[in-house]
């Protein structure tokens, strides 16, 4: 996908994007966030055998806070131990967090340039920390090489350990490009990662883990921790890739609240004793297969008969395009053309109120409605949503996972608009996205050792607390 640039910083971020283009190496991985935000232009990407590390014996459990829109999760990082926010992305494979509080450059990034949750990670403050070198796996990896020397010849090794593989050069700077334009360039680093084991209060040291030490971005200001099945994502590379993950997501009215956390479990205990939730299983794309796919067979909007997705929503075609992709890095789900207009239709023939043309255009949702609100109480009557996933999974959806209110009460009445949006993909890579805003409120078990993922309706504040993860 080509990036997305203003006019206004279009001289600025061409001579970036050449430079980047031209010295290193570029990869795409899909995981956007923001409003309008969706998966597009994903590339081939090798699947690698993920390296031998120290692996984490016992789970890990972490808490996740709603910001803005998506979920961070606290990496502790060096020795001594830097505490760097960064968004929880299953999108994607690349872990990476900003470097140098001085020196860091996100270009197209003002609105989150002085909040108080941005932080830095200094490689110099930290006694444990090292660069990565042109013979890792991983530095291949992230450069998205077919042949293991490509990043050492970047590195300007010489022809006799080119050919032994055994140059001891750092491996060069890389360029790491997300679907909805976003763009990172940096340098593989290693250091200790701190994680919390089943006991919150307790922690367990990663010695070597390798991320991205990133000193400029284009539209990315925050970190990432990529949860994909590639060998550069974290459950990869703490060894839980045979294992699995859950997260449960704290409805967005908590977004920005310090209080409030979302459970992200990693290991036996997030897919232990989970049978009775709703499993579907998971799809494999032969040219994508570092991403979690889903089939989807249809959408149900309140008691009408189930409308038919298309096909490509349940299968790939021969290059590997196609199937419902879930992102916790998508703020809302998309859907491809006709199946998106054909919902929308459904939808306005059942709901009775006024349409809010003005919040249509203020926001860019497609369905906006003034609904009834009095004596500070707000209901209404808006339809439910069930989405059909193979394997007979009937998941009905929260109400608020669908509609929400974009403003407070004004009189007798509050604006609510359905946050679904059309996916846009120009024919490749995936052809729809469940995205983190309709995942509220239910736990989601990505089971890697069945290959399923499964979905149950959940207080995910009382889940919190069941692991300990109680308001501070």
């Amino acid at each position: 996908m080509a990036l997305f640039i203003p006019q206004t910083t279009t001289t600025t971020v061409s001579l970036f994007l050449l430079l980047a283009t031209t010295l290193f190496s570029l990869r795409h991985a899909a995981g956007d966030r923001g409003h309008g935000s969706l998966v597009l232009g994903l590339t081939h990407v090798r699947a690698v055998s993920p390296p031998r590390v120290a692996a984490v014996t016992t789970d890990m459990i972490e808490p996740l806070r709603g910001f803005r829109d998506g979920y961070l999760i606290s990496l502790n990082l060096g020795s001594p131990p830097q505490v760097i926010p960064v968004y929880m992305d299953t999108g994607s494979d690349l872990t990476w967090v900003p470097c140098g509080n001085i020196s860091f450059e996100c270009m197209d990034c003002d609105d989150y340039r002085h909040h108080k949750l941005i932080a830095a990670f200094s490689p110099s403050y930290s006694s444990s920390s090292l660069r990565d070198l042109c013979t890792s796996p991983l530095c291949a990896d992230v450069h998205s090489s077919d042949n293991p020397y490509d990043p050492c010849a970047v590195a300007g090794c010489s022809i006799s350990t080119l050919v032994s593989g055994g140059c001891p050069r750092p491996c060069p700077s890389f360029s790491y490009t997300y679907g909805a334009g976003g763009l990172v360039v940096g340098s593989l680093t290693r250091d200790t990662l701190r994680v919390h084991t089943q006991s919150s209060a307790a922690t367990r040291e990663v010695a070597s883990f390798c991320f991205g030490c990133v000193g400029s971005t284009f539209r990315e200001p925050i970190g990432i921790a990529g949860f994909g099945k590639g060998a550069l994502s974290l459950p990869s590379q703490l060894g839980f890739l045979r294992k699995g993950f859950s997260h449960c997501f704290l409805a967005f009215k908590y977004v920005d609240n310090p209080n409030f956390t979302s459970p992200l479990v990693v290991g036996s205990l997030a897919i232990s004793s989970k049978e009775y939730f709703l499993f579907t299983p998971m799809l494999k794309s032969p040219t994508y297969p570092n991403y979690y796919y889903i089939g989807l067979e249809g959408i149900s909007i309140g008691n009408d008969t189930m409308a038919i997705a298309p096909s490509n929503l349940r299968s790939f075609d021969p290059e590997g395009n196609g199937g419902m992709l879930i992102d916790s890095g998508t703020t809302y789900t998309h859907l491809p053309e006709p199946f998106y207009s054909l919902l929308l239709s459904k939808m306005e023939s059942t709901i009775v109120y006024t349409r809010s043309n003005e919040y249509e255009r203020r926001t860019g949702f497609d369905l906006c409605y003034e609904t009834p609100c009095s004596d500070g109480s707000c209901s209404d009557n808006l339809p439910s949503v069930t989405f059909h996933f193979l394997n007979s999974v009937k998941l009905s959806l929260p109400k608020d996972n669908c509609f929400y209110a974009m403003s407070a009460p004004r009189g007798s009445m509050v604006v609510k608009c359905f946050l679904f949006q059309i996916m846009d993909d120009g024919g490749y890579g995936p052809a729809g996205v469940f995205g983190s805003f309709q995942q509220q409120n239910m736990e989601v078990v990505y089971d890697l050792e069945k290959e399923r993922i499964g979905f149950q309706p959940m207080d995910c504040a009382s889940s919190a607390a069941r692991y300990g993860l109680h308001q501070k």
